[in-house]
């Protein structure tokens, strides 16, 4: 599904899906970000006004993920130590989680665990790889699935749907949601992350997210960042089986049929993957 599509287009596609508001937490941050100055002091202050974020914020900073040379104790210091916007893209990933877990996704009982770890996984990519966008790598790993617990609500049957595509050898997920519900959980995760004003990367790379070798095999002039973001995503849910835990399934089809892009890409050997994976493991993210 493009990203391009205009809103009417998108309203039609997401009838009768209703999208939550952005959290006020990321409204106000959003809104100090624009300023011609940014106040630290303002943002760190908007932070810990949610003392579950702020713990959630604190605790991530100091993960093996983010490798960093010293603990981080306050807010104040995770702001000024990562700047203002990693900082908010983090917040923006952890508020997900907050506003979107429901009674609905209680039947997928290791969603948000496996989105955690898509994440974190992401990150330590992002620093193993040497690209700068590991906090925005963070976000997309946990926001990449949102669009699944609003399908959730919205239609009887969708996790046997959802299993259904997991577990298909030709691996074509999207195709079946759209064939039984007309959308699928791609684009309503697109919608929501553009609405919440989320990174244009993650937007559209969400977009697209099970379709990875679409644009590979449809390359447009200045997206390697993208494909960046993509081809770390999909290593990411490689690394903490997905496929298993959301899909049910007993192997990864999707990694089969688009790994080789992302390794590709990214000028990796499986070799080279494997000690990737390794490192993971060894920060206590992945599945072992």
């Amino acid at each position: 599904m493009s990203s391009t599509l205009n809103e009417n287009q998108l309203k039609l596609i997401l009838q009768g899906i209703s999208i939550p508001p952005q959290p006020q937490i990321m409204v106000d941050l959003h809104m100090e970000q624009a300023m011609p100055d940014p106040d630290m002091a303002r943002i760190s202050e908007i932070i810990s006004q949610d003392v579950s974020l702020s713990a959630a914020v604190l605790k991530l900073v100091n993960s093996a993920s983010f490798n960093l040379p010293k603990k981080i104790a306050s807010i104040q210091q995770a702001v000024i130590l990562l700047g203002p916007t990693s900082v908010t893209n983090i917040v923006n990933g952890l508020a997900v989680k907050s506003e979107l877990s429901d009674d609905a996704i209680q039947s997928l009982h290791s969603f948000w665990d496996t989105a955690s770890d898509v994440a974190a996984i992401c990150s330590s990519l992002a620093n193993q790889l040497d690209f700068k966008y590991q906090d925005e790598c963070y976000s997309l790993g946990l926001f990449h699935n949102a669009g699944i617990p609003l399908m959730l609500k919205r239609f009887d049957g969708y996790q046997d749907v959802l299993k259904q595509g997991y577990q298909d050898p030709e691996f074509n997920l999207t195709d079946v949601e759209n064939q039984a519900f007309k959308t699928n959980h791609s684009v309503v995760g697109y919608y929501l992350a553009k609405s919440w004003g989320l990174p244009k990367s993650c937007c559209a790379v969400i977009a697209k997210h099970h379709r990875v070798d679409y644009l590979f095999r449809h390359r447009v002039p200045g997206d390697s960042i993208n494909l960046t973001f993509a081809s770390i995503l999909k290593m990411a849910e490689h690394i903490a089986s997905t496929f298993r835990h959301i899909g049910g399934a007993s192997e990864d089809y999707e990694w089969q049929k688009v790994g080789h892009y992302a390794l590709d890409h990214l000028e990796l050997s499986e070799y080279d993957f494997e000690g990737m994976i390794e490192v993971c493991h060894e920060q206590g993210i992945g599945t072992v």
